[in-house]
């Protein structure tokens, strides 16, 4: 049954991850239709075509390699007339003279021009109006946002979903000086998970007569309404007396013990310990903050700043990921992982046992949530292939025409983004490896949820 569960969370997440992609390609592919572009491809997937279906002069389908998609808009490369133009010059008797430039050979000169062949092999004299290099260059923009910006939308109406009902999972309410919990002893920090011994001291809290349920009025004279204030004083107190007002069934007792001194995190975040004075007791969490459309945009805000410092350190991470496949060093937790990762985890998620029904829904929501962000925000990164990189073309052709105009100078043209292709297979090479590297990390040294 656990195995079922697990492939049950598998196929949600990768139904879910699909459904951003197909989404994430109509947010290119009908704005391009309405600014009069013409869309030849609409594939979700890659590699060899498992179905496909002709619509009007659109092909739809479905390829064998589920991770991504694409839209083939026509005329996304200009056909680069202005290099193969020829030079006019007058010689010394005045006639002129017919100057053919050589066509250069190199490289990336070759990969460009080929580029440039396989791109108008398609297209027709009726498509001349039609080419995406024409566009405006605030349509391109609004061409090429559309798809990563749907997946930002998509993200939004989860989160906003999820911070409205549920409360968000990463902003808990301050707990409340309210008993959870009371030790029987006094363990190490280190053994704080095995039972207790006879050898082990009593916890104060225990000795005292703490009970679950009891609210901690004031401790030592000192009155308080939050954990933390209460905490400062019982780590302050050190292996001092302690006289302790509680609230039980609607009324206060007065109970006394020696608090002890133990070796404890210094905060959640950090696991240095230090010496401080310990009573035995857990709080009781007062619930997750809720919000709405503001309260989510405020979040996704913190999200994007998180998110936007995590690209950067990326390829680290990702070499990372490498050391630990081979051995090196420990798969880290907090660390990235591909959408082979994103399933495991929803299977682990949907399978667990200790989980509620709730609670696991809410996780895999917010685990599609958080993988349509990072898609978004991914996609804006302003380097050929990406979205981004065709968003930076058209905003500095934009500028470029601008300029030209205030000085009263010709009009430059279109930016030729074909010039960019060797940059662009240098990038997508990059996030190949580091997809691999990624997929084979989370098949050979997976994040797991314990």
């Amino acid at each position: 049954m656990d195995a079922l569960f697990y492939l049950l969370g598998v196929v949600i997440f990768a139904l879910a991850i699909l459904v951003s992609i197909g989404l994430h390609e109509l947010g290119h592919m009908i704005p391009a239709k309405r600014f009069g572009g013409k869309v030849t491809q609409y594939f979700i997937g890659f590699g060899p075509t498992v179905w496909s279906k002709r619509i009007g002069e659109t092909e739809y389908g479905l390829k064998a390699i589920p991770l991504g998609g694409y839209v083939k808009i026509v005329g996304m490369l200009p056909p680069g007339a202005a290099e193969l133009a020829d030079e006019v010059t007058t010689d010394t008797a005045g006639n002129q003279v017919v100057r053919v430039r050589k066509s250069n050979t190199g490289m990336f000169t070759q990969l460009i021009s080929d580029a440039r062949a396989a791109e108008w092999e398609t297209i027709t004299p009726a498509d001349t109006d039609r080419l995406f290099y024409k566009m405006a260059w605030w349509k391109k923009v609004i061409v090429m946002a559309g798809g990563p910006t749907v997946n930002i939308a998509i993200a939004f109406l989860i989160f906003g979903g999820v911070f409205a009902t549920y409360g968000n999972l990463s902003d808990p309410k301050p707990y409340t000086p309210v008993v959870s919990t009371v030790v029987d002893c006094v363990l190490p920090a280190t053994e704080a998970d095995r039972p207790c011994e006879s050898s082990d001291p009593v916890a104060p809290a225990k000795a005292a007569g703490i009970e679950v349920g009891d609210r901690i009025v004031s401790f030592n004279g000192s009155p308080f309404t939050t954990w933390e204030a209460l905490q400062r004083e019982i780590r302050a107190n050190d292996d001092g007396a302690a006289t302790i007002v509680v609230e039980r069934d609607g009324e206060e007792l007065t109970l006394s013990t020696n608090t002890t001194v133990t070796a404890r995190p210094t905060s959640e975040t950090d696991a240095d310990l230090t010496q401080v004075g310990f009573l035995g007791v857990s709080p009781t969490p007062d619930g997750l903050n809720t919000g709405g459309p503001i309260y989510t945009v405020e979040q996704m805000g913190r999200m994007t700043k998180d998110t936007v410092a995590a690209l950067g350190t990326l390829p680290m991470k990702v070499w990372d990921v490498g050391e630990a496949i081979v051995g090196l060093e420990e798969r880290d937790p907090n660390g990235p992982v591909s959408i082979v990762g994103g399933g495991r985890i929803a299977g682990e998620t949907v399978s667990h046992e200790a989980f509620p029904v709730k609670e696991k829904t809410v996780f895999l929501l917010m685990l599609v949530a958080g993988f349509n962000l990072f898609i978004g925000l991914f996609n804006f990164i302003p380097l050929l292939p990406l979205d981004g990189g065709h968003i930076a073309g058209a905003l500095w052709e934009a500028i470029r025409r601008g300029f030209a105009r205030l000085r009263g100078r010709p009009d430059p043209g279109y930016v030729d983004v074909a010039r960019l292709l060797p940059i662009a297979y240098g990038v997508a090479s990059v996030l190949l490896v580091m997809g691999v590297v990624l997929i084979v990390g989370d098949l050979v040294v997976p994040v797991r949820l314990t």
